[in-house]
């Protein structure tokens, strides 16, 4: 580690030990919540991510954009050379305005687009004011989600079912329908399912739900997309040190452990998780459409 005990991403390690392993302290935030209350802070590559000019003179625009995944991502596209437009809750401002500060220090413009992604006519507008602020819009990166524990089928409600649906899902087909006539042949759409798409726990019943039906519409639009020259695969992450834990997402007793049931033993950093989606961003992966990516910590997906 260097001197500030940040991991070093780029040198040879035990993967076990790069990390923090549970067990962490207990801790609960109220939906959506904010990276920088979290304890220990997640990894989002502040410190380490190294761009390489993989996505030079890119343009995209990133759901979720302000914490956890999306903000691993948005600091690595940044870093590879694309100006990136980031979506948050208005709630979120706070870890907003360090992403946006993070892509501005690598040279390139950030555009922040506050509202909220269950509402059509703001997925809608949403994509117009990203592809009119970046000139265009080449990458269109969908990780903002919602992820709530109940016990049973019978603590969810109609509100939160739908919710989750809306959030996970309908904004995924209404920013990818708006999007679509927009992207030029090249350009790359990139989803976000998860390992719950295929080992779902059952206190996740809604949200592996949501994510399942995210693999099937990622693998049915990128038949679709194939001959426009556009690809469109997801990621599927595994247990990730993210807000969506602390905000409802685990039973405050299972963050404490949160990842330990993993061959890894803890959970994943979202700065492990940002180079595959700028993998699957870039050209590097111009043969690839219509897979799933899963990064999961030793839990194989199929």
């Amino acid at each position: 580690m260097s001197n500030d005990q940040t991991p070093n991403q780029y040198a040879m390690q035990n993967p076990l030990t790069q990390y923090p392993q549970p067990p962490f302290p207990r801790q609960e935030q109220a939906e959506p919540g904010l990276d920088m209350k979290m304890n220990p802070p997640p990894d989002h590559g502040e410190k380490t991510y190294r761009g390489f000019g993989r996505l030079a003179g890119r343009k995209a625009l990133i759901t979720g954009g302000d914490s956890g995944i999306g903000r691993a991502v948005a600091i690595a596209f940044a870093r590879e050379g694309a100006d990136v437009a980031i979506n948050y809750l208005p709630e979120e401002e706070p870890d907003a305005k360090e992403v946006v500060q993070l892509i501005e220090e690598a040279g390139r413009k950030a555009f922040p687009l506050p509202g909220d992604l269950t509402s059509e006519s703001f997925c809608k507008s949403l994509i117009a004011n990203a592809s009119k602020a970046l000139g265009g819009l080449d990458i269109l990166v969908n990780v903002g989600g919602k992820q709530l524990t109940q016990e049973s089928i019978e603590d969810i409600t109609t509100e939160q079912f739908d919710a989750t649906f809306k959030t996970n899902v309908y904004a995924l087909f209404w920013l990818c329908k708006a999007a679509v006539p927009l992207m030029p042949p090249g350009a790359t759409i990139v989803n976000t399912a998860s390992i719950q798409s295929y080992q779902p726990s059952g206190g996740l019943l809604d949200y592996a739900s949501t994510k399942a039906a995210i693999v099937g519409f990622t693998k049915a639009l990128a038949e679709q997309m194939a001959p426009k020259g556009i690809r469109v695969n997801a990621v599927a992450p595994g247990p990730f040190w993210t807000v969506l834990q602390p905000t409802g997402g685990q039973p405050p007793e299972k963050v404490v452990h949160f990842g330990e049931q993993l061959p890894l033993k803890r959970p994943g950093q979202p700065a492990e998780l940002a180079p595959v989606y700028v993998l699957l961003a870039s050209q590097e992966s111009s043969f690839t459409t219509g897979e799933v990516y899963g990064v999961t910590g030793g839990k194989p997906t199929p």
